[in-house]
């Protein structure tokens, strides 16, 4: 007659694992600067720094570039030495946000040491063709809580700007919106700018 053995439950404890979750690295300024310059990105890669994340930006089309060329040109022709205008170059938003905006127009100093700052800017341009949703519901509201004065949003399928005015940090959003489609319009802190918007919407 055949008996079979009682197997009786292991003694040995559960080994005790403590649950881990991947980190996002939150890349800084000068970390993002640096790669630059050693070559780490490709050199054709067109890069933001947003709040510590790298985002890849959008090509350039054609209607893009030809608004950023003649905003640059109507700029150039009323600003005289009044401010500084940069075309698609960095500009510096605390430890960890680097972004290129289209147009800005900077206080007057050098900037051969650092990249401007939120207190250089006197206004800030996006053009918006495929990129609109990106540029209201991520890059403006970090605009204003960094106390960017003023941005114009150039909304290229519509033909019309959205304008920003007296930012509110502590909600990341402006007080004052509005939407000009004809006629001129000049900048607060540069209220003599004057840019005709029949001569941007020539197509």
């Amino acid at each position: 007659m055949s008996t079979s053995a009682l197997l009786e439950p292991s003694a040995t404890p559960a080994l005790a694992v403590q649950p881990t979750i991947p980190t996002r690295h939150r890349w800084s300024v000068s970390e993002f600067q640096r790669m630059g310059e050693t070559g780490f990105f490709d050199p054709e890669s067109r890069l933001e720094l947003i709040e510590g994340e790298l985002f890849e930006m959008a090509p350039i089309g054609t209607f893009h570039a030809s608004i950023v060329d003649i905003l640059n040109r109507q700029f150039g022709r009323a600003l005289e030495d009044s401010a500084l205008v940069r075309i698609q170059n960095p500009i510096v938003l605390g430890g960890h946000t680097e972004p290129q905006p289209d147009l800005t127009l900077l206080r007057v100093r050098s900037y051969f040491e650092e990249h401007p700052h939120a207190e250089d800017v006197l206004l800030l341009v996006e053009v918006s063709d495929s990129t609109v949703q990106y540029d209201r519901e991520i890059k403006l509201p970090l605009y204003a809580r960094h106390a960017i004065p003023e941005v114009w949003l150039v909304i290229v399928p519509q033909r019309c700007i959205e304008v920003y005015r007296i930012p509110q940090p502590e909600y990341g959003d402006y007080q004052t919106r509005l939407h000009a489609r004809e006629g001129v319009l000049a900048p607060v802190l540069l209220p003599r700018v004057e840019i005709r918007l029949d001569e941007l919407f020539i197509y």
